[in-house]
């Protein structure tokens, strides 16, 4: 059976903090509220990477307690910001394209798992001309669950055409880390996130320094 490679998407594959934490400002200024996240910050960055309500928890807390009516109000205008613009600033990390096709050039099937929601997910790849580099893409609401449940990533995997005793997840969080070991899937993690080298404290089967590296990561997992 094929070796299955399924990447998270957000710090991982990709930097898009900058554009999510734009779409996040967009949706407060849209309900007149006074918060602001700051691109520049690395707490603010970190944040992005956990998802729209995580950065408008964040930026609402700066200013007293956060009321999750306002959240839950200002999570639909930034899905549509961030619709609206979500390529201004994203790029992939340095060599994560050239190591996806490395990987479909050897045969491997390549996936991504992401809980972005998957028409976004889909749209940022375009955007990226990159549709055609992934065997399979499943979003935050592909399946009734999300990471760190198992079953986005089981689904990831057999979409790819591979299996969970020949795959591995590369990701960022502590959230890849609990959904890989839910699994029974090893995990690579990344340093070049905003998160850095701290993702060695959640004990991953091996950690990427650069995407140049990541025959070498396999090789640490058995793949």
């Amino acid at each position: 059976m094929k070796r299955c490679v399924v990447f998270d998407l957000d710090g991982t594959l990709c930097d898009t903090s900058a554009d999510l934490l734009a779409a996040a400002n967009a949706a407060l200024r849209r309900l007149d509220r006074p918060e602001r996240l700051d691109p520049e910050a690395i707490e603010d960055q970190a944040t992005a990477l956990r998802g729209g309500k995580a950065m408008l928890r964040l930026a609402l807390s700066r200013s007293g307690p956060v009321d999750e009516a306002v959240v839950d109000a200002a999570y639909r205008p930034l899905l549509d910001a961030y619709a609206e613009a979500i390529c201004v600033e994203t790029r992939f990390y340095p060599g994560a394209r050239e190591a996806v096709e490395r990987l479909r050039a050897r045969g491997d099937a390549v996936a991504i798992c992401t809980n972005k929601p998957e028409a976004l997910a889909v749209a940022l790849m375009a955007a990226l001309g990159a549709s055609d580099a992934f065997d399979a893409i499943v979003g935050a609401d592909t399946m009734p669950v999300r990471k760190p449940d198992a079953l986005p990533l089981l689904a990831a995997i057999e979409r790819a055409g591979g299996v969970p005793a020949r795959a591995v997840l590369v990701g960022d969080t502590d959230t890849d880390r609990k959904t890989s070991a839910a699994a029974g899937v090893p995990s690579i993690l990344v340093t070049f996130a905003p998160g850095g080298a701290a993702v060695a404290e959640l004990r991953p089967e091996a950690l990427l320094h650069d995407f140049g590296q990541l025959e070498n990561a396999l090789a640490l997992v058995g793949l």
